[in-house]
């Protein structure tokens, strides 16, 4: 991976940004908003378009550029004085060289119009870093999808089907990349059918490469110094080009449920909290069940998490699902109280041996400086306030979390219905309708239900082949002391020791793949004070917890749900017994892709096996799950969704010829 180069800008006496890698402006001298309202809101018929979606309609948008926001902006303007309130906008553009949110802002404060649109923009353009960033806005009315990076490395794994391209790169004689046949190729592929596109060049050559691709493109009056732009429709992939390879069929989307938009959320932690929100944003009704008194009693309820990205320099499919998912749920958190709910403190990774100061000093040539920097023992120290035996790797954007308010604040749409001490040990199919019962007792029922309850999920026989394993995990609580009030980031080595929450510092977490009781022993309360020593001795005498018994410690312990390959769970389930009879030829041939459509389960979908990652993976993956039910435009690269699909065990054992576990 190479580290994501921010805009580099100039400004003129108006105030106005002209890029110095291009030479070229950002929108035009005269006015870039009656520029953008022109070309591109009204050659895409964006106004009676936006008018005739209905409730819980949509339109997506893509856009090649995303510059300074100001076409995004006209749009989001344009769709809340048309569309009818049940909705969506979806917005999906492309930027290899994003504007750092000063220059963002100083830009935006062009447009007074614009303002409390661009407010609420500003308010979530935070930990913007490469690959796909999702941001939330209007209360999940409009969401916007950047992709930060290459055009033709990012297109390629966009999973979506745009209605009105944005076509919005500097001039073509300026940034040739962004012209080219294999890019309109990507936009060909994506297009839904009818979908619209516009730009405001009208260059001879730009206009035939796009009608190769399969659009019809014609010349039209353009506006200030444009004597004329381009616009035209997608007319369906061109009979003499090869055609993009399908979807392989267990990769696939589901067919589309009939009837009431109505889910049924079994598990109230991050997993099922943040699908819970995800699909409510979207205008569905949820009855979110936890067999609990009351939410995030479990993994999801310890005091503080730490919001840390343990990444990959190679850009493994983990390492790109935390980046995205570190970025969406550092955005949200800014709904919440800090210092009570959160704290953006910092986390500090101790270089405690060569292998990891080897390892971070990949990662620090990966990854920009504003995600992740090297400090050496005297810059740690200073940034930690206690002393230390290492320096390390600094995230300035991480920090810690109390998850349990992420859950509560998740929970609050009106359109969920918590019942708490609600556990569904049974689940059926009647009429089209999932029912979860216990015992007798009918919990409640819905057309789509999504599993979320961790590794709990086995009990239910639909379920029970997806490889899952719990590992537990204890920490311990330790009074804050006048002394470690000095402690102001998050410091990990093996464990983790946070700033104080409300008085107490939280300290772990152990990892034990034996042990099935959750009562907290002090064995690893002392196992936790030795990953605390090695952290640093100064702060364990702050604490005065070499003279603490660890069988009088307070703490609590629960238990993660992995997956073999680290990677969450999530999507629409399949039936186990039909899929290997549908595609028992892999086990003969490994490169087969036959034809035939997935026996899926209709309406089951999975959210599970975040293990310690929970809080940066489960609300992305909550927003995955509801582009996934609503065909959405996915949230991650595709190779990411992929990778994180149900489907993948029954797939993999079939390749490598195993008879299925039981």
């Amino acid at each position: 991976m190479t580290p994501i180069t921010p805009a580099q800008l100039d400004w003129d006496e108006q105030g106005r940004p002209h890029s110095r890698v291009f030479d070229d402006v950002y929108f035009s001298d005269k006015s870039g908003l009656e520029e953008t309202r022109y070309v591109f809101l009204e050659q895409n018929r964006l106004q009676e378009r936006f008018a005739a979606l209905p409730v819980g309609g949509r339109l997506v948008i893509g856009e090649t550029g995303f510059g300074t926001g100001l076409n995004f902006l006209c749009a989001w303007q344009l769709f809340e004085q048309q569309a009818v309130a049940g909705a969506h906008l979806h917005f999906v553009s492309v930027e290899k060289y994003p504007l750092s949110h000063a220059d963002l802002q100083r830009a935006l404060a062009l447009w007074p119009e614009l303002q409390p649109f661009a407010e609420q923009l500003l308010a979530q353009y935070i930990a913007i870093h490469q690959g796909f960033q999702r941001l939330v806005l209007d209360n999940g009315r409009v969401t916007l999808t950047l992709l930060i990076g290459d055009v033709l490395e990012q297109l390629p794994q966009l999973d979506a089907q745009i209605d009105a391209w944005f076509l919005d790169g500097f001039a073509p004689a300026k940034n040739p990349e962004m012209w080219t046949a294999e890019l309109f190729a990507q936009l060909a592929r994506l297009a839904a059918p009818g979908s619209t596109i516009s730009t405001f060049t009208s260059t001879g050559w730009v206009r035939r490469l796009i009608n190769a691709a399969g659009f019809k493109m014609k010349r039209t009056p353009g506006i200030g110094h444009k004597w004329e732009i381009l616009r035209g429709e997608f007319l369906g992939w061109p009979s003499q080009a090869p055609a993009p390879p399908p979807a392989k069929p267990w990769f696939s989307r589901p067919p589309a449920l009939d009837g009431e938009r109505h889910a049924m959320v079994i598990g109230g932690g991050l997993a099922g909290c943040a699908t819970a929100a995800s699909l409510a944003a979207r205008g569905w009704r949820v009855s979110l069940l936890e067999r609990h008194a009351a939410l995030a009693q479990e993994a999801s309820g310890n005091p503080q998490g730490v919001l840390y990205l343990k990444l990959s320099a190679h850009g493994t499919a983990l390492s790109q699902l935390i980046l995205s998912g570190f970025g969406h749920t550092r955005r949200l958190l800014e709904h919440l109280h800090r210092g009570l709910d959160w704290e953006g403190c910092g986390v500090l990774q101790l270089a405690f041996d060569a292998k990891e100061a080897e390892r971070q000093a990949q990662l620090a040539e990966a990854f920009a400086p504003e995600l992740l920097h090297l400090l050496d023992r005297d810059q740690a120290q200073r940034q930690a306030g206690i002393e230390l035996a290492h320096g390390g790797l600094f995230f300035p954007e991480g920090g810690w979390v109390h998850p349990p308010a992420l859950c509560q604040w998740q929970a609050t749409h009106p359109l969920i219905n918590v019942l708490t001490h609600h556990h569904a040990v049974e689940l059926q199919r009647v009429d089209q309708q999932w029912q979860a019962h216990d015992g007798d007792t009918l919990l409640a029922s819905a057309s789509v239900v999504v599993l979320a309850g961790a590794a709990e999920i086995r009990q239910f026989p639909a379920s029970r082949e997806l490889p899952l394993k719990r590992i537990r995990g204890q920490i311990t609580r330790l009074a804050q002391t006048p002394a470690s009030e000095a402690l102001t980031t998050v410091v990990c080595a093996e464990g983790y020791v946070a700033p104080a929450r409300l008085g107490e510092h939280t300290l772990g977490a152990s990892f034990d793949f034996k042990n099935d009781d959750l009562t907290p022993t002090a064995a690893e309360h002392a196992g936790n004070l030795t990953m605390l020593r090695e952290i640093s001795e100064d702060l364990l005498h702050r604490l005065g917890a070499e003279t603490l018994a660890p069988e009088h410690m307070e703490g609590r312990a629960a238990f993660r749900c992995t997956s073999p390959d680290y990677l969450p769970i999530v999507g629409p389930l399949a039936d186990f017994t039909a899929f290997n009879q549908a595609y028992a030829v892999l086990g003969k041939d490994a490169r087969q892709v036959p034809d035939t459509p997935c026996p899926w389960l209709p309406g089951l979908y999975i959210n599970t096996g975040h293990g310690s990652r929970g809080l940066i993976t489960a609300p992305l993956c909550g927003e995955l799950l509801a582009a996934w039910l609503n065909d959405e435009p996915l949230p991650v690269p595709a190779s990411v969704a992929e990778a994180c699909h149900p489907n993948r065990f029954a797939l993999r054992t079939l390749i490598r010829g195993k008879a299925p576990a039981r």
